[in-house]
Parts: structure tokens; C-alpha cells; sequence
């Protein structure tokens, strides 16, 4: 059911076809208005993700190669909501992509487990470690 984007009532009829998108005629106040155009909508999830990853450190062309998302969206998605993250870190972030086993077999060597902060995230079926060292003077 179509509404009026002008006057909100649902007292509308077809008013013909501009661009292969049917128009519609508001008969309450006169206004005519085509229906939106649908576009690709991005999980939630795929949001929340690249928001984290941004904040962890990644760049947009890393987050881009992880998610499969636009590196252009995340950066949309940054101004949109207001995300900033600290500048020039004494840190720097290193990342993996690992699955369960790989995940189990990384933690069991001690000499992964000192030295850093570790972070992982789920990625679908798999894990995203990161793992932030000290930048070399």
C-alpha cells in the first residue's frame, strides 16, 4: 500500500509510468510522487563489524578485503556516526584471519599470549585475531 510522502494519506491512485517506476497522484492534496527507489541493503552485522575494525585500527581498503563491504560505505558509515579514533598510537595493529583449530593451536604457544593485547571477533565461520605491538623506534 502506497502512502503520500506529502500528507501521509493512503487516498492515492496510478498516475502512469516515468522511467519504468509507476507514479502515483495523492487525492487528498494533489501531490504526485513515484514509489522509492529500493536499493542493497547491508546487514547490521556487516555495519557493527567495520565500525569495530575501524576502531581497532584497520584501514577502509583492509576492512574492504575482510567484509567484502565498500571501503567507500565504511567510510560513510564512519562520518554518519561520528566514529573517531585516536591519532598516531604508539601501536599498531596486526590481524589474522584463523578458523577454530587454527584459533585453538595459536593460543596454546606461550609466546603468543605475552607482549600484546589480542582481540578476537567473529567473522562468519571464522575468527579475526588482532593483536596490537609496539611500533619500533
Amino acid at each position: 500500500m502506497n502512502i503520500c510522502p506529502n500528507c501521509s494519506s493512503d487516498n492515492v491512485i496510478k498516475a502512469g509510468v516515468i522511467k519504468q517506476r509507476q507514479r502515483y497522484k495523492c487525492k487528498s492534496c494533489n501531490y504526485y510522487f513515484t514509489v522509492n527507489k529500493l536499493g542493497k541493503k547491508i546487514d547490521d552485522y556487516y555495519v557493527n563489524k567495520a565500525l569495530q575494525l575501524y576502531l581497532e585500527g584497520l584501514t577502509y581498503r583492509e576492512i574492504e578485503r575482510i567484509l567484502g563491504v565498500s571501503h567507500v560505505s565504511i567510510m560513510n558509515w564512519v562520518k554518519k556516526y561520528g566514529i573517531k579514533r585516536p591519532y598516531k598510537g604508539n601501536y599498531h595493529p596486526s590481524y589474522k584471519i584463523l578458523n577454530h583449530d587454527e584459533l585453538q593451536k595459536y593460543f596454546s604457544s606461550i609466546d603468543n599470549i605475552k607482549g600484546a593485547g589480542v582481540v578476537i571477533t567473529e567473522l562468519g565461520d571464522k575468527f579475526m585475531l588482532i593483536k596490537w605491538e609496539r611500533f619500533k623506534d
